[in-house]
């Protein structure tokens, strides 16, 4: 049986990304918001990758990105960029109802052997299947930046699961007290906090536990939210034939704002029949670097929890392990650990539970995979 020391040790390391075989992939981006200037490039650049050409819907942003982060060149548009055959690797963060466009060219182009696409991959199954598909027919390895499979309590927690050491699950839950910064394309779309944030949750559960039987999602919208959306707060729960629930609470209202206190976090915890696992997720806390926590009790250390630590965190770090991840797929030619065909069952379930906020029941995956 392996000691406390040992199984701490093993935690922490599993938090580390795979390093690819060739980092100097020269990769075209595609965006420039916030989560390519301040977290995709900023990761790129201290895991030592190679970002060489960027476009943006402004062309002023993309050159503000390319002068903060040393890109030498700067498109107009993205149809230009995805046609530069120096180009093996292209990375887009633009609104998930445009994706589908820019993937069905960029495969066009030779020399490009992967695409990371952001998430939500698309905003209906069908976009979601068409990206897949476009990677098939054209062989090309195509990756979801599901970032949150790289958040450092989760990739140690994947492996606490993988070995056993809380037996079988028997429940898992998240509950999220926190305020995201709605990008401004949310506000164009009805569907807004599973789409938007809770699509974390959506996969991080089937990343944990696989995929579930059925779903059942209610919620509510969030005074704070202004703008037209079906879903504010929303909480929604898996099922799953071994008889496992894992369930999210999304809480985006959080705090009525200034007099009162603020109690912001996001919350994990995984019980089993063993042992039983909890932690914290630190992104709320952002651009402070506070690093997600993970502690961790059961039958096999008795009277101890055992915490592993780490530096790293969600922001900006996870996204290193998502490019990684998609160089190391076209190292081996194997699929992305997050592939585009992986994820569209993730989409599915986001179907699944916006299908049960409809018809306020409880809806099987089989029943959206099967439409």
């Amino acid at each position: 049986m392996r000691t406390a020391q040992e199984i701490r040790q093993i935690l922490e390391e599993a938090t580390l990304p795979e390093k690819p075989k060739k980092t100097d992939y020269r990769i075209g981006c595609i965006g420039s918001g916030f989560i390519m200037r301040d977290c995709h490039l900023v990761a790129y650049r201290n895991a030592g990758f190679c970002p060489a050409t960027i476009a943006s819907r402004t062309r002023s942003h993309a050159q503000d990105a390319a002068k903060i982060h040393g890109i030498g060149t700067v498109y107009d548009t993205w149809q230009e960029l995805v046609k530069d055959e120096s180009l093996e690797i292209i990375d887009i963060a633009y609104p998930p109802d445009l994706q589908p466009e820019i993937v069905r060219e960029a495969v066009k182009n030779p020399s490009v052997k992967g695409i990371l696409c952001q998430k939500p991959l698309a905003m209906d199954l069908a976009g979601a299947r068409q990206i897949a598909e476009l990677g098939e027919t054209y062989h090309k390895k195509i990756a979801v930046n599901s970032n949150m499979r790289y958040d450092q309590s989760m990739r140690a927690l994947k492996k606490l699961l993988d070995l056993k050491e809380l037996g079988e699950v028997v429940l898992a839950t998240i509950e999220m007290r926190a305020i995201p910064h709605w990008q401004t394309f949310l506000t164009e779309y009805d569907k807004l906090e599973i789409f938007g944030m809770g699509i974390h949750h959506v996969d991080i559960f089937r990343y944990l536990l696989g995929d579930p039987e059925s779903i059942t999602c209610v919620c509510r919208t969030d005074p704070r939210s202004k703008f037209p959306h079906v879903d504010g707060i929303t909480q929604y729960t898996y099922q799953y034939q071994s008889g496992v629930m894992a369930t999210s609470l999304d809480d985006v209202w959080a705090w009525p704002e200034d007099p009162c206190m603020k109690d912001i976090y996001i919350k994990w915890r995984v019980e089993g029949t063993e042992g039983m696992a909890e932690g914290t997720i630190g992104w709320p806390y952002y651009p402070e670097p506070v690093p997600s926590t993970l502690r961790f009790t059961s039958r096999r250390y008795p009277g101890e929890w055992i915490e592993p630590r780490w530096e790293r965190v969600w922001f900006p770090d996870a996204f290193e392990g998502t490019m990684a991840s998609l160089m190391c797929a076209v190292d081996t030619g194997e699929e992305p650990e997050i592939s585009a065909k992986d994820n569209v069952i993730t989409i599915a379930c986001v179907e699944a539970c916006y299908r049960s906020i409809a018809e306020k029941r409880t809806v099987s995956l089989a029943e959206i995979l099967n439409s």
